[in-house]
């Protein structure tokens, strides 16, 4: 018997067709989004405003579609990394990163990932499905520290823009009135740069875009990413370009600091001509060892230099801060971990 489709998930278009399909008042629709996405209702039958027969025939025709965490790991440092069901034998991972400003929830969108980076324990696994909006929505929901969340970033396991359609559905229900009520610039969205994809994101979307280069050299990239060879460099930032962010909207590069790769003056000449005139900032970020990759972090004083360079340069550089460092913290490596032991 195939498993009854879930309520949570839906929005407020689709919650009102589904009212009118069965004969319902339209505003049930807006009823029912109250009850998912504000009074967090953990039962169909609890949510007490609808009559009692269409509860019964919700009952019988969907589930809530809401799911707890199955594990956590907490470091030192606060980071907690939760394990979340997605599918038989399967798991996503959420991280809710504290910090004395604010508070990040660091989302999945995919059951593993297509993408295939070499230096990425996700990409290992393969690619075994989309999560719909409501199993990526339920990585907040589901969140013990849901109420202390201040930002989410779409850095988990997965490429956003590959799944760009449940992806939105998700910033809408983070962001509408009728869900969850949050600025779209309390969301970053990251991708490797799907060039089509891309181009839909940016009209469709308020949120902040976080783009991983990691190299600005294209043959370079294609070594690190292999589906970035379908997107060459030049294409993505031509896009990135023609299209205007706005003062409130921010445009970030993503740079893992790889020794002896990406990490050389070259590198920084070459970072400058790419990069400039772009109302951007670029995040260097040490890498986290992964087992099985023998890529090693730059050290301390070179990721610097590094900085100091471009930031002379004009292009505003900063180094993102290492967290979670004692528990599973690459992405892909706690859910690798949970499948081998299941």
């Amino acid at each position: 018997m195939n498993e009854l489709p879930a309520l949570f998930g839906l929005t407020l278009d689709e919650l009102e067709a589904l009212a009118a399909e069965n004969g319902w008042p339209r505003y049930s629709g807006k009823q029912i989004t109250q009850w998912l996405y504000r009074q967090q209702v953990d039962r169909i039958d609890r949510m007490t405003n609808l009559p009692m027969r269409m509860r019964e025939t919700l009952g019988h025709r969907y589930r809530l579609g809401v799911s707890l965490p199955e594990h956590v790991q907490i470091s030192r440092d606060r980071t907690r990394k939760y394990l979340f069901p997605a599918g038989e034998k399967r798991f996503v991972e959420a991280a809710y990163i504290p910090d004395e400003k604010r508070n990040t929830l660091c989302l999945s969108c995919q059951v593993g990932c297509k993408m295939g980076c070499s230096f990425c324990m996700t990409g290992k696994q393969g690619f075994h499905g989309n999560l719909p909006a409501g199993e990526i929505v339920n990585q907040y929901r589901s969140l013990p520290e849901r109420d202390r969340v201040t930002n989410i970033v779409y850095m988990g396991m997965g490429e956003p823009l590959d799944n760009l359609n449940e992806v939105l559905k998700s910033t809408q229900i983070f962001t509408a009135e009728w869900g969850y009520a949050m600025s779209p610039r309390r969301i970053t969205v990251s991708t490797i740069g799907l060039t089509g994809p891309l181009h839909r994101f940016l009209h469709e979307s308020q949120c902040h875009l976080a783009v991983s280069l990691h190299s600005p050299f294209e043959e370079e990239r294609r070594q690190l990413m292999p589906l970035a060879s379908l997107h060459p460099l030049k294409e993505l930032i031509a896009e990135l370009r023609s299209f205007d962010f706005g003062r409130q909207r921010r445009l970030s590069f993503e740079y893992i600091m790889f020794r002896d790769v990406n990490d050389t003056p070259r590198h920084i000449r070459e970072m400058t001509r790419l990069l400039n005139g772009l109302r951007c900032r670029v995040n260097l970020i040490r890498f986290h060892p992964v087992p099985g990759i023998s890529l090693e972090s730059s050290n301390e004083r070179t990721i610097e230099e590094f900085m100091v360079s471009l930031n002379r340069k004009g292009i505003r550089t900063t180094i993102r801060a290492s967290r979670g460092q004692d528990i599973s913290a690459a992405c892909g490596m706690l859910s690798t971990a949970e499948q081998m032991k299941r």
